[in-house]
């Protein structure tokens, strides 16, 4: 196969992700509104074609114990289960265990035929229900068909039809491998970001123990840092793990690299999508991990089998039937044998897995196990909830969800904001509040700095951050150093000010929140900055936007949104940071990604922020103006001016010295995130349209369009 550019140039900044959000490949027409048609579904009618699939057992794949269920609860955990809080990136949202790699991951083998076994019913709703529900969908409906009371369910995760290439996975090369540039410095558990499972391929941690060895501490250390990187505490990592080894078992009945054919993406054509081949006439049992036998003697039934089997016996580390690490109780005499699989006259013991017994070795998880055992209406409460959150972490604020089950309960990890308990401004009111913020004493940059950082923390993978909310006023971002915290204070003092008095005066039910005031002093900044260059725009505005509690915001989780780099404030942070982005322009085109921006968006925004000067520390790096404040294509007409040459200022090759050819006095500074516009061949062709002579309207106009889109990514109440 012919190689791509960035195989013949693995230097090349990879731009490519933020076609992603250039176009739709969706084969649904531009007017489909999965949520419209979602709201149509019988979900009961739904859950029960479910509940027939699932006791229907094929000879094809045979049921273990005549249910599919176990089998579901995997394929929904496994895919809801890839989410990691560094990027808000994976989870259940798109349907991607569908799409490679997830599809083919070692971790999910012979999740392509639960996903087959669905089938019917994906194919009788159609576009009503996406596989990303179904999928969720059916793990809630095992879970209650095996007498478990779940918390509730939500529909509204919309398909994807493509991988998402921005997506790191990992630096090795080789399935279900763990090298040491998985961690910083190289120090086995602590991941770099945006990671958060410790082996390449596997969801989490390796089952079988760190390095596929029997050891417990590890094991422990490698959960505790996994599971916090899906944002779960210790209480959730038990709850979830021991609900879910309730139920089932795992297979192994011979070494799945001796007898499994190849993943879905490299079997044979005739296949038609499955993969992993079992000649079941050779080896009777099933094969997936390797790993072989169930966690109790009731492994369809919810109770508290699995607590009792680990805490109540000793275990002790042996090598299955599949050549992997698994757990045997040191007197099987005390434990009582699961029925057989698919013969239920037979009997198989219970086993358990290393991060099993990890769980009672650690003091703080045993303690949470105990309790659990003691309490078994507290660890029903605690599995439902810990599961709710699993499935529907990242699906975003509690108004995205849809349909009957969703709880009324919301919790804090879903940034829920109040109501509007007033009527909003309108054309009237907004002409007002324009004026006011102009007679202040704030000036266009500290206006346009300020709505940048409220809105550009936002999160198109989770759909967390945003300016709704006004977040950027509490903790911990009011003192983010990106937001330069003396200036920050200084200007939502002034605006909380505008606020008020606008708001005392009025003798009806009219407010404005600070929220939506925030955007509007951004907006009209850039309106005054495109008319001193000689252009009328006018920057789009809806109100609507309420202002979040610090009640309302789970601080420990807004960290995660804090960037290291922002490199359209030209911010190029501390420098000491070890993840898996390699370069400060990396950086810029992942945030890029996340904000929905495509190449010419960000490039213009870039350059847009240069000419008003919005820069980090009000530096001039990057300023190639003498007019900052105003929204000209000064920037790119210095980037592409070959009178000038480009000369390194510091050993990392982060800060340069623009200088005359002829002369070689230094006429500006900059940084890597300016030069890349230069230097990289498709941001350079962009930069050639708006640097032209004609190009400035251009820029103009697309600026105003990329910078609304940045305001507006979080007001899912205007879709």
């Amino acid at each position: 196969m012919a190689k791509t550019n960035q195989e013949w140039w693995p230097q090349m900044l990879n731009v490519d992700i933020l076609d992603e959000n250039e176009r739709d490949v969706s084969p649904y027409d531009e007017d489909f509104d999965y949520a419209e048609e979602f709201q149509k579904l019988d979900l009961e009618e739904v859950k029960a074609d479910i509940r027939q699939v699932m006791m229907d057992s094929k000879d094809w794949w045979p049921a273990d114990y005549g249910t599919y269920g176990p089998l579901f609860i995997r394929m929904a955990w496994h895919s809801a289960g890839t989410y990691r809080t560094a990027d808000g990136r994976a989870g259940a949202s798109g349907g991607l265990q569908r799409l490679p790699p997830e599809s083919s991951w070692p971790d999910n083998i012979n999740l392509d035929k639960a996903r087959r076994l669905l089938q019917p019913v994906k194919l009788k709703y159609g576009r009503k229900l996406s596989w990303g529900d179904l999928i969720v969908l059916a793990g809630n409906v095992a879970l209650e068909t095996m007498g478990f009371e779940t918390f509730g369910f939500a529909g509204g995760r919309e398909d994807e039809f493509k991988s998402n290439e921005a997506t790191v996975w990992g630096p090795e090369e080789n399935w279900e491998e763990t090298s040491p540039e998985r961690f910083e410095d190289g120090e086995v558990g602590n991941l770099k970001d945006p990671l958060a499972n410790t082996v390449m391929g596997l969801i989490y941690v390796n089952p079988e123990g760190p390095y596929g060895e029997p050891d417990v501490e590890g094991s422990a250390a490698n959960i505790r840092e996994e599971f916090s990187r899906m944002a779960m505490n210790d209480e959730e990592t038990v709850a979830l793990i021991a609900g879910g080894h309730t139920f089932g078992k795992v297979h192994g009945a011979d070494d799945p690299e001796d007898h499994l054919g190849p993943a879905p993406e490299g079997a044979p054509i005739d296949e038609q999508g499955l993969g992993w081949d079992h000649d079941f006439d050779e080896i009777p049992g099933m094969i997936t991990s390797g790993i072989e036998g169930p966690w109790n003697d009731t492994p369809t039934q919810w109770d508290t089998g699995y607590v009792d089997n680990l805490l109540d016996n000793e275990w002790t580390s042996v090598k299955g039937p599949g050549g992997a690490w698994q757990w045997t109780p040191v007197d099987a005499d005390d434990v009582e044998d699961a029925p057989g699989a698919q013969n239920p006259e037979e009997s198989e013991e219970p086993m358990m897995l290393t991060t099993d017994v990890a769980l009672k070795h650690d003091d703080d998880y045993r303690e949470v196990l105990e309790r659990f055992q003691e309490n078994p209406d507290e660890f029903q409460e605690a599995f439902a909830k810990a599961w709710y959150k699993l499935i529907h972490r990242d699906m975003g604020p509690p108004e995205r969800l849809l349909g009957p089950e969703v709880p009324d309960e919301t919790f804090v990890w879903q940034d829920p904001l109040p109501d509007a308990d007033y009527d909003l401004i309108g054309d009237e009111e907004v002409a007002e509040l324009e004026e006011a913020v102009l007679d202040t004493d704030l000036s266009r940059t500290q206006l346009i700095k300020t709505a940048w950082a409220s809105a550009s923390t936002y999160r198109e993978s989770d759909k967390r951050g945003g300016a709704n909310g006004a977040r950027v006023r509490l903790e911990p971002q009011r003192s983010w150093e990106v937001n330069e915290p003396e200036e920050l204070e200084t200007v939502l003092e002034t605006l909380e000010g505008v606020q008020e008095e606008f708001n005392g005066s009025r003798d009806d039910d009219v407010r404005v929140s600070l929220a939506d005031l925030i955007v509007l002093a951004g907006n009209v900044a850039v309106e005054q900055a495109a008319a001193d260059a000689g252009y009328d725009v006018d920057v789009p505005f809806e109100p609507g936007r309420t202002d979040a509690t610090a009640e309302q915001t789970d601080e420990e989780s807004f960290e995660h949104l804090e960037p290291k780099v922002d490199g359209f404030r030209n911010y190029l942070g501390s420098g000491d940071y070890d993840d898996m982005y390699d370069t400060p322009e990396e950086r810029l085109v992942d945030k890029a990604e996340l904000l929905n921006l495509t190449v010419p968006d960000m490039t213009a925004l870039v350059g847009g922020m240069r000419s008003l000067g919005a820069t980090y520390g009000d530096s001039d790096r990057g300023v190639f103006t003498d007019e900052p404040g105003t929204l000209t294509n000064d920037f790119f007409d210095v980037l592409l001016d070959m009178e000038y040459e480009w000369v390194s200022v510091d050993e990392d090759d982060e800060v340069f010295e623009v200088r005359d050819r002829d002369t070689g006095e230094v006429e500006y500074e900059a940084t890597r995130l300016d030069l890349i516009f230069g230097s990289n061949a498709r941001l350079r062709a962009t930069a050639d349209v708006y640097g032209a002579d004609d190009g400035e309207q251009e820029l103009v106009e697309d600026f105003v369009d990329a910078w609304t889109k940045v305001m507006r990514n979080d007001r899912f109440d205007l879709e």
